[in-house]
This record gives C-alpha cells, sequence and structure tokens, in this order.
C-alpha cells in the first residue's frame, strides 16, 4: 500500500510567499500615512480642549495646531491645507490634504484625509 504525500510544493510555498510579502509591502507604505492622519486627529482634538480657544485669532489657532503636528513629525499638512471658518459659539476647523507615495514603478498609492473639528470650547486664557 503507498502513501501519498500531502502538503505544499516548494512552488505553491513561493507563490503564498511573494503574495504576503506583497500584501506586507504595500502595508509598509500605507501605515505612515494613516499614523499621520491619526496624528492630525490628536492634535485637532487636543486643540478642541484648550481653553478659549473659541476666542482665539485664526492665525494663533494655526500657530498652536502646527506646533502640536511639529511634536509627531508630520510633513505633509501645511498651512494653505487648513481652513478656519467662523460659526456661531467658535470656529470650525477643517483639514483636507493628499498624501502621494510611490508604490511599484510608475504605480502610486494616494490617500486624500479630511478631518472637520469643532473648535467651541470658552474659558479663562491664561
Amino acid at each position: 500500500m503507498k502513501r501519498k504525500q500531502k502538503g505544499m510544493t516548494l512552488l505553491g510555498f513561493v507563490i503564498v510567499l511573494a503574495v504576503v510579502g506583497f500584501f506586507a509591502y504595500v502595508a509598509m507604505r500605507l501605515f505612515p500615512m494613516y499614523s499621520e492622519y491619526y496624528s492630525v486627529r490628536s492634535a485637532m482634538k487636543g486643540l478642541a480642549n484648550e481653553p478659549g480657544i473659541a476666542t482665539q485669532d485664526p492665525a494663533r489657532i494655526q500657530d498652536l495646531f502646527f506646533r502640536r503636528l511639529y511634536i509627531s513629525y508630520s510633513e505633509n499638512v501645511k498651512k494653505e491645507h487648513v481652513k478656519l471658518r467662523r460659526v456661531d459659539n467658535g470656529w470650525e476647523m477643517n483639514v483636507e490634504y493628499e498624501v502621494r507615495r510611490p508604490l511599484v514603478g510608475n504605480l502610486d498609492v494616494v490617500g486624500k484625509f479630511n478631518s472637520v473639528q469643532m473648535l467651541t470650547r470658552a474659558g479663562s486664557i491664561d
């Protein structure tokens, strides 16, 4: 009685390894983009919790925002990506930017990010 061997061939293993490697490479290219986006969200939420932020002028708000981003080494968000609009009890901050990273050859990965935060916290300014 002859036993049949079961398992993956070397060629099958190489193909699976190539597919897993490709997806790992794509994930490594995407991770910094999303990490930066979460840094932007964190900076916006921290700014929203700042006492007296609703009474600040737009230049001061942008300065505080970019100071927070500087800590997290954000390099894709520029001043022209930040829009402040006056609302009844404060400001509405909109950050919209695009990140383009080369993937393979002439193919790029493009991430478009948009985040809106209300800056309505009034309070004493120390």
